[in-house]
């Protein structure tokens, strides 16, 4: 293609590089021509350019060697602008879907080889004249392969998203082995939490009682700084930690040596709850000793290696995330028997690790749950599928018998992570009684009623005791979705991470982290020793 300007700047012409096409000639005014119209024609040329190529190209191969450029313009073109194509063409479209149709039906060939390229498919039909079944097997083959790697590649994406997000950080494990030295070491990590004169307030049922149970040191004390800082009375705020055994001395070490005046902090170990026996908790001891459920959450083995053609990757990543070894912790059923452990308070409210306040909590005890045990946010008002569609048909396996005989698959489900509790009611309630009897069932069906997880039994047993709380109160999804709103998550009273992406997990998203990190004390030597740095 060229642009060829006459001496005199009388005319412009265009032309191709091969005579082919003298698409057109411009002629200019022989006087008074100025740069503002010649530097409008370029610009005109400039635009009109690539399509002239296209068109050129297009005619090129076609094969319509011996017409001039405007004549097979119009006679290509034409037809199309006006809605119509040549019948000759329309019959070789035709016969491309015919061809392509069959070649779906039937199987790839063996030993077809396949490009690894476009640009190597290209030159193999040049050289090779492959005719249009070949051509079409190849495609056929070469998107099937090409679907298949992608597929692995996201299902080996979703893997190792699982082992990050099971595994304990480097830091968070260095904090918690500094802190349980200190406990054996340093006196004053010993600390009687609370003081002796502040044991009266763990029973004060006029005070705000929050139970936190979880074995994260760290996650711990965000969300106790984050309660207190968000606090409008943090002199009334009692804070219960429930950790592990082998957790309880660093834990302890923490508030001890961090105290987070003027609200009041106890510290207590499972092993220090008379309640917590085999006698009392007679499922978790099944769930424990069965061979089946330790191999269903420590075992790979039914994931790893196995055809997923018939999984979407969503249904994947839920099969992984209830295959997380929380799920058979103690810590993560101790919820359930919140009124026994603590037989003396009328109302709590429950948190998990994962949350931040961003809100003075205290209206919360002045909700009024019409005789319901559990004010909790619903799952089932909102457009994301993610978080808040949610019904118990997602949970549930609803072509057991079971379950199709006594659930209601579209009954609305609700979420854990901050929940208020009335104790009095509950103590007067089934409710742990049925939570154990569906377990058990559970067991006895092979695992068969629903995904695992404590979720989706609470859910039976809370039926008919769910009071709901305004979406405000505690918005949750952001483990799961990185596109959450900002601006939603700044005014939410309470943040949840629930999902895999957690804030202290390289995985965590990075604009939502700072909502959590701004409650961590990176000044803290324990901290700054164990190199848990700030995002």
């Amino acid at each position: 293609m060229r642009l060829h300007f006459s001496p005199s700047m009388r005319s412009i012409t265009v032309s191709s590089s091969n005579g082919f096409i003298d698409f057109m000639k411009i002629k200019v005014a022989a006087r008074h021509i100025s740069y503002r119209t010649l530097f409008h024609t370029i610009l005109v040329l400039a635009f009109l350019l690539p399509f002239v190529f296209i068109l050129t190209a297009v005619v090129t191969l076609e094969g319509v060697n011996d017409c001039s450029s405007l004549d097979c313009f119009g006679r290509t073109w034409g037809p199309r602008l006006l809605g119509r194509v040549d019948a000759s063409k329309q019959r070789l479209v035709s016969e491309f879907y015919k061809v392509f149709n069959q070649v779906s039906t039937e199987e790839i060939p063996d030993g077809l080889k396949l490009p690894d390229s476009f640009s190597q498919l290209v030159s193999e039909m040049k050289d090779n004249r492959h005719d249009a079944k070949t051509f079409a097997f190849i495609l056929k083959a070469m998107m099937e392969r090409f679907e298949k790697e992608i597929r692995e590649s996201k299902y080996a994406e979703l893997m190792n998203k699982h082992f990050a997000a099971s595994s304990i950080p480097k830091g968070i494990h260095c904090l918690s082995l500094r802190l349980t030295d200190e406990y054996s070491s340093n006196v004053h990590a010993r600390n009687q939490l609370p003081p002796p004169e502040l044991l009266p307030l763990l029973s004060d049922n006029t005070y705000q009682h929050f139970i936190l149970s979880t074995d994260n040191i760290l996650a711990a004390s965000v969300v106790v700084n984050s309660a207190v800082q968000s606090s409008l009375s943090p002199g009334k705020i009692v804070f219960h930690v429930i950790t592990d055994k082998k957790t309880y001395a660093g834990m302890h070490s923490w508030f001890a040596l961090n105290p987070v005046y003027p609200a009041t902090v106890e510290v207590k170990g499972t092993h220090h709850f008379d309640y917590l026996t085999r006698d009392n908790v007679p499922v978790l001891e099944a769930v424990e000793n069965q061979e089946g459920i330790r191999n269903y959450y420590h075992g790979n083995h039914n994931i790893v290696g196995t055809n997923h053609t018939n999984t979407t990757p969503r249904a994947f990543a839920s099969k992984l995330l209830v295959r997380s070894p929380k799920y058979i912790s103690l810590l993560n059923h101790l919820r359930m028997y919140i009124p026994q452990l603590f037989p003396k308070l009328d109302k709590v409210v429950f948190l998990d690790d994962d949350v931040v306040i961003q809100r003075d909590l205290s209206p919360l005890w002045d909700v009024d749950l019409d005789g319901k045990v559990n004010g909790a946010v619903e799952t089932c008002k909102g457009d994301d599928e993610w978080v808040m569609s949610k019904r118990f048909k997602i949970y549930f396996n609803f072509s057991h018998p079971l379950v199709a005989t006594h659930l209601d698959p579209n009954e609305c489900a609700w979420a854990y992570g901050m929940n208020i509790f009335d104790l009095r009611v509950w103590r007067e309630s089934n409710i742990t009684e049925t939570y154990h009897w569906w377990l058990r069932e559970n067991l006895k069906s092979t695992l068969t009623l629903w995904r695992l997880g404590t979720l989706p039994p609470a859910l039976i047993a809370f039926r008919g005791h769910i009071h709901p709380i305004d979406p405000s109160w505690h918005m949750l999804g952001l483990g799961y979705q990185n596109k959450t709103n900002i601006e939603n998550v700044k005014k939410a009273a309470v943040i949840h991470y629930n999902g895999q992406s957690k804030p202290w997990l390289q995985i965590g998203f990075e604009h939502l982290r700072p909502f959590w990190t701004k409650y961590v004390n990176y000044s803290n030597d324990f901290i700054r020793n164990c190199h848990i740095l700030e995002s």
